[in-house]
Order: C-alpha cells, then sequence, then structure tokens
C-alpha cells in the first residue's frame, strides 16, 4: 500500500490482511517516550548509534550498559518504560496513536499473541531485569515489560503501515490533513532512527541499497518513509536472515 503526497491510497494484493505489528511499534513508542520525557531524557537512557548484532542481543549490554538504540530489544523495553503512566496506561497511549494516526479506531491487540509472547518471552524478560539492575528501569513490577509485549501484538494491515509511514514523510501530520501532532523535530528524529537503526542488523546495507527511513517487523510487516512524498507499508510473512520480509 502506497498513500501518496496528494492523499490517494495505492494498493496492491491483500493489503487489508491483519498482521502483528512487532517491532514497527517501537517507532510509536519512542515518538510517545520523547513527548513525555523530552529528547534529552530518553537518549541519556537509550543511545543513537547502529549496530551489526542481531535485535535481541544481550551482547550491547555486556559491553555498554545503555541500549545501543531505540530499535533494539533492549532499548525499545527502556523507552515503553519512559511512557508516563501506571499500569497498562503506556501500552493505551501507543493503541490511541495508532489509532489516531490510521484514523482507525478498530485497531486493537491480538490477545493469543500477547499471552504467547508474555509466556515465551523470557530472553526480553532477561533483558528487562538486567536494564533494571543498570538503573535503567524504575518499575517495581513487569507492568512496563507487559506493555512492551503487548504493543507489538497490536494488529494492523498494509495500509494501515502506509497511513503510519505517511504521518512521519509529513512531519506528524495525519493524511487527511489533522494537525494535532504536527511536529517536523520529532518527525526528523523518528525518521533518522529508521534510517540508521530500523531494519535491524541489516540497516546500513539497507540505507545504502534502498535509501529511505524503515522500520521492519518479525509480523512480516514494513513501513517506510518517503520524506515529504508518500508512505508505504508492506506485509509478507517471509523473513530474512536478520528478520526482514524478504518481499516486502
Amino acid at each position: 500500500a502506497i498513500l501518496d503526497s496528494t492523499g490517494q491510497l495505492h494498493t496492491r494484493g491483500d493489503s487489508k490482511a491483519k498482521f502483528t505489528m512487532q517491532s514497527i511499534s517501537k517507532v510509536i513508542a519512542l515518538m510517545i517516550a520523547v513527548r513525555d520525557r523530552g529528547e534529552p531524557f530518553v537518549f541519556e537512557r537509550v543511545g543513537s548509534y547502529g549496530t551489526d548484532a542481531p535485535f535481541n542481543s544481550f551482547a550491547e549490554l555486556d559491553l555498554k550498559q545503555t541500549p545501543l538504540n531505540p530499535m533494539t530489544n533492549a532499548g525499545a523495553i527502556v523507552t515503553t518504560s519512559l511512557i508516563k503512566g501506571d499500569g497498562d496506561e503506556a501500552y493505551q497511549k501507543i493503541l490511541q496513536m495508532i489509532r489516531y494516526i490510521t484514523n482507525n479506531e478498530t485497531i486493537d491487540y491480538n490477545h493469543a499473541v500477547y499471552l504467547s509472547e508474555k509466556e515465551t518471552g523470557n530472553r526480553n524478560r532477561g533483558m528487562f531485569y538486567l536494564l533494571k539492575n543498570f538503573e535503567l528501569i524504575d518499575s517495581t513490577d513487569e507492568d512496563s515489560l507487559n506493555n512492551y509485549f503487548r504493543q507489538c501484538s497490536i494488529e494492523v494491515d498494509a495500509e494501515d503501515l502506509a497511513k503510519i509511514g505517511y504521518f512521519f514523510s509529513n512531519d506528524c501530520t495525519r493524511f487527511d490533513g489533522d494537525r494535532t501532532y504536527t511536529d517536523p523535530a520529532i518527525s526528523k528524529l523518528l525518521n533518522s532512527i529508521m534510517l540508521m537503526a530500523g531494519m535491524y542488523d541489516y540497516s546500513g546495507e539497507y540505507a545504502r541499497k534502498v535509501g529511505i527511513p524503515s522500520k521492519s517487523g518479525v509480523g512480516g510487516g514494513i513501513m517506510a518513509v518517503v520524506p515529504q512524498k508518500c508512505g508505504i507499508g508492506t506485509f509478507n510473512p517471509a523473513l530474512d536472515q536478520h528478520g526482514n520480509s524478504s518481499a516486502g
């Protein structure tokens, strides 16, 4: 799905097929964390460096206590924990922002995927407690970790991703012209982070070969931004060795 600069939506294939956002949700969480806390506060706790390590690697934490960037799992767990609110409020903020950007109030999370990730996500749980040990997470329980699992389980389609891509291509202005969250500085920040780290450990080569800010998820989606021009959403569940959609 492509949403062009005139607001026209162009689709091909099963553009309404639902899938979970997984790591694509990290972009929205980072936006909200920066709005809540300010860019300096967030990036004192999470770095802005590329990495050649897999997205779920612990190695970065052995070398440097702060996660390398907000698009790794460790970085995203910190980012979500920085969103203000108790209990599941951080998740609700992420969900409501996605519903706003897409103008789609039917978007929700997949309960079965969430429960599965919560039950089996021990690697992420290990990162969570290591980050707590480094005093990067203040939570006294696993609420913020559960918010992370839940945000990754939010279901969208390729058309929704195109609308999100359009939002970040146009200074956080919605595809219908709504300027409630228009903020060129945040848009520039998020596009920079996506270009640097949005495609896991393939990001450098992807930037060289494709050259646009993008964010993938292991659910098979890719959300891409062509600044000031269009947003792109693709879905195909066959993943390459980096966890990116091969066909996408």
